[in-house]
């Protein structure tokens, strides 16, 4: 049995005429009639009742009609979704974000993809630092990371999104809370929390080159995984942070951020991907992100 048969035997079934459904099938009448023939043989089962007069479908026929047609819509739904692959109208993509990108470009590029793309399903990672991006871009964990560079990888690819400068965030209690700036020289004498050295987090080494440059080395006395932690760490009155300015997005009581003075040091923000060619639907995540990203990673607030 062929899917041909499935279809001759449909337009038959629709029609109740050789004549009608042999024009709708563009075939001459006598090969319709052989290959209805054909298939009640290999069937065992009469499916039409025929006549000089009409053709009518026996109660197999009627079930079969049911099954038939089923099973071409299913064939029809494969192809045309294989297609939609092909040219990368659907398929799945996985992103990882660093802890500061997770509080303020996550949200923003998942509601632009999925405005542009909605038959895109989106894998979201965030709090996920360059390091732990780099080994999940290799093993195909995640496909696109927007991470810190500069990463020093012959496999990875990457381009800027955005340059920010960093920010203090000190308890709202502390006295240079309410200053309209400060230097990080003026944190010389304070407790530092940072992100964990241990991660090899590229926030942290610009920290404490900030701080060297303003004279001093900080004392840190908590390093933590997450950016939750840390500013929750801080509007806990336990130090203070220095941070990229986007996590001002994130707003927990107690926390207090302050714009820096001087010489004031800057992070990059890079979308990274493996040199491999993309997928089709990868490519068009790509393409949609290229466009957006001048306006998404802008930081304006909300």
């Amino acid at each position: 049995m062929e899917l041909r048969h499935l279809r001759y035997f449909v337009a038959v079934a629709e029609e109740l005429h050789f004549g009608r459904a042999a024009l709708r099938l563009h075939i001459a009448q006598p090969p319709l009639s052989q290959q209805i023939k054909q298939l009640e043989g290999e069937l065992g089962v009469t499916l039409l009742n025929r006549s000089t007069r009409k053709v009518e479908l026996t109660d197999a026929g009627q079930r079969y009609l049911e099954r038939a047609r089923e099973i071409l819509s299913s064939v029809d739904a494969a192809a045309d979704e294989a297609g939609r692959v092909a040219t990368g109208e659907v398929g799945r993509v996985s992103i990882g974000f660093t802890g500061s990108a997770t509080y303020h470009l996550l949200p923003a590029i998942a509601r632009h993809l999925r405005a542009e793309l909605p038959d895109i399903v989106l894998d979201l990672h965030g709090e996920m630092l360059t390091p732990q991006q780099a080994a999940a871009l290799h093993d195909g964990t995640i496909d696109l990371g927007f991470l810190r560079p500069p990463i020093h990888d012959r496999l990875l690819r990457y381009e800027l999104v955005s340059t920010e400068p960093m920010l203090a965030v000190l308890p709202k209690a502390h006295p240079l809370a309410q200053r309209q700036f400060i230097e990080v020289a003026d944190l010389a004498d304070e407790i530092f929390i940072t992100y964990s050295a241990f991660g090899r987090s590229v926030v942290f080494e610009v920290v404490i080159d900030a701080c060297q440059r303003a004279g001093f080395t900080p004392n840190i006395q908590h390093e933590v995984g997450e950016t939750a932690t840390l500013i929750a760490f801080v509007a806990a009155g336990m130090g203070v942070a220095l941070v990229p300015q986007s996590v001002r997005h994130m707003q927990i009581t107690g926390a207090q951020y302050v714009p820096l003075g001087g010489e004031v040091p800057t992070v990059e923000l890079a979308l990274a991907r493996r040199a491999e060619p993309p997928s089709p639907h990868l490519k068009r995540v790509l393409e949609s992100l290229r466009t957006a990203l001048p306006t998404i990673a802008s930081d304006n607030p909300d």
